[in-house]
C-alpha cells in the first residue's frame, strides 16, 4: 500500500501546475484524500481534502488557496489530482498527499513546487 505524488516543478507567478496522487494496493476512491504542504521555515498546513465516504463529496480548501486550487478524483487511474492555478510565490512548498485507510495514515513522498519569477 502506497501513495505516489508527482507533478511538482518550477513555474512563474500566475502559472498552473497539476499534482497527482496515485495509490497502489488500495482503491483511493473509497477513502478521503488530502493534500498538505510545508513551506520553508513553516509548519505543515492542510491545503485541500475530499471526503465522499458518506456518499456525497465534501471538499475543504484552505482560505489561502480557495478559488485557485481544485481537487478532483480520477478513479479509473486510482488518482487524486490537485490543479493549482494563479500560483503565487507563497505557494512554494513541498506538497504531500495523504489518505486515511482504516486506522492507518498513508503519505506520498512529497513533490516540490517552486513559484518564482
Amino acid at each position: 500500500v502506497q501513495l505516489q505524488a508527482s507533478g511538482g516543478g518550477s513555474v512563474q507567478p500566475g502559472g498552473t501546475l497539476r499534482l497527482s496522487c496515485t495509490a497502489s494496493g488500495f482503491s483511493l476512491g473509497d477513502y478521503a484524500v488530502a493534500w498538505f504542504r510545508r513551506a520553508p521555515g513553516k509548519e505543515r498546513e492542510a491545503v485541500s481534502c475530499i471526503d465522499d465516504s458518506d456518499g456525497y463529496s465534501q471538499y475543504f480548501y484552505a482560505d489561502s488557496v480557495k478559488g485557485r486550487f481544485t481537487l478532483s478524483r480520477d478513479n479509473a487511474k486510482n488518482t487524486a489530482i490537485l490543479e493549482m492555478r494563479s500560483l503565487k510565490p507563497e505557494d512554494t512548498a513541498v506538497y504531500y498527499c495523504n489518505s486515511l485507510v482504516g486506522s492507518r495514515s498513508y503519505w506520498g513522498q512529497g513533490t516540490l513546487v517552486t513559484v518564482s519569477s
